[in-house]
């Protein structure tokens, strides 16, 4: 994905995202957002995206509440599996921004790495991607040599991630044109819905 793709992901998502889960398999890292803006929504479906790291990957938690971080606990190490469901709300996402890494290290008094390297270290990151996020409660990484983007129903690459975003805004105008029908958090709360 080019840098503008990357932007939009991060727009995509930081308006209503949630961070839904985490699944680590041997070498791959999967991370699943709910409520992204892609697509258009039918009745029974959530908005979401996934996001797989993978070759040399790691996930590292930033935390100052060890029971913020609980989810982790049930990593078999001995197998390299983890599917857990989490609730976070997403207040920044950034992609391969050492600057922003830094802020980590200072406001989180601890921090939890899971690798599939054994000389991994958080404070010197040699992988080709990686994904920063923050959240109210806990920040984390996320990264490895390859890094891929699922909407439910396929790979994205810049054209359909492109596509997907503008079916959502579509979808955001209509909404606002006969919003008395029905209620949609996503658009009731977005940035762009003039405030009264």
């Amino acid at each position: 994905m080019n840098v503008r793709s990357l932007k939009l992901i991060r727009d995509v998502i930081i308006n209503s995202g949630k961070w839904a889960s985490i699944e680590i398999s041997q070498d791959s890292v999967y991370v699943e957002f709910k409520d992204v803006e892609l697509g258009t929504p039918k009745h029974d479906e959530d908005f979401s995206l996934t996001v797989r790291f993978a070759g040399d990957s790691f996930f590292t938690a930033f935390y100052n509440n060890i029971w913020d971080v609980d989810f982790l606990s049930n990593y078999n190490f001995k197998t390299q599996l983890l599917s857990e469901e989490v609730y976070f709300e997403v207040k920044e996402l950034k992609f391969i921004d050492f600057e922003y890494l830094n802020t980590f290290f200072h406001d989180y008094k601890k921090e939890k790495t899971i690798s599939s390297m054994d000389d991994f270290d958080i404070h010197n990151i040699r992988n080709d991607f990686f994904m920063l996020v923050e959240t109210k409660d806990i920040a984390f990484v996320v990264g490895g040599d390859q890094m891929d983007f699922f909407s439910p129903f396929e790979r994205l690459d810049d054209a359909s991630l492109r596509e997907l975003s503008n079916q959502w805004m579509l979808y955001f105008l209509r909404y606002h044109m006969k919003r008395n029908l029905i209620k949609d958090p996503m658009c009731e709360n977005h940035p762009l819905y003039p405030k009264k």
